[in-house]
């Protein structure tokens, strides 16, 4: 296998790893959020914090160093439409991502300190959910994108 074959598969995989744990991570979190059991809840922002920084995290930085090696391998000019848009849609993405981050944190520490405390989940776990739910879709709708161009290559 050629080293950029290798690349390609590599950013492949990470790309799967990126939006599957993504899809993933949303799935339960709004299942947890919708059940308003603070048990799950708890449990689930839990787990899901540390996904998030062990799969996400990592091929979030991965994503842009094998793309723009993959341009420099194949000869392509970073001016190229559908590599510019590709770029700007995954700095969307992040931007997105970075605030959800820090929102799942919140959720998770006032989860389980209601849970600790025997009191019910604040009232900023809801305003806090739908926050994360608002931003959950430019992202996933930037991903869908990104995917479409690293296909076609539209000129």
């Amino acid at each position: 296998m050629t080293p950029y074959l290798l690349l390609k598969t590599l950013h492949i995989l990470s790309s799967t790893l990126l939006f599957g744990t993504g899809l993933g991570s949303a799935y339960y979190t709004l299942r947890a959020w919708r059940s308003q059991n603070l048990t799950v809840m708890a449990a689930t922002f839990r787990y899901l914090v540390t996904a998030d920084w062990l799969f996400i995290a990592t091929t979030a930085v991965i994503q842009p160093l094998s793309g723009l090696a993959l341009v420099h391998m194949a000869g392509w000019p970073l001016t190229q439409s559908w590599i510019l848009w590709s770029l700007a849609l995954y700095v969307l993405a992040g931007a997105c991502w970075l605030p959800v981050v820090w929102l799942q944190i919140q959720v998770r520490d006032m989860t389980a300190d209601a849970l600790r405390k025997g009191e019910p989940a604040p009232a900023r776990v809801e305003r806090y959910m739908r926050i994360w739910f608002v931003l959950g879709w430019p992202a996933f709708a930037a991903f869908i994108v990104i995917f479409y161009l690293m296909v076609a290559k539209p000129r």
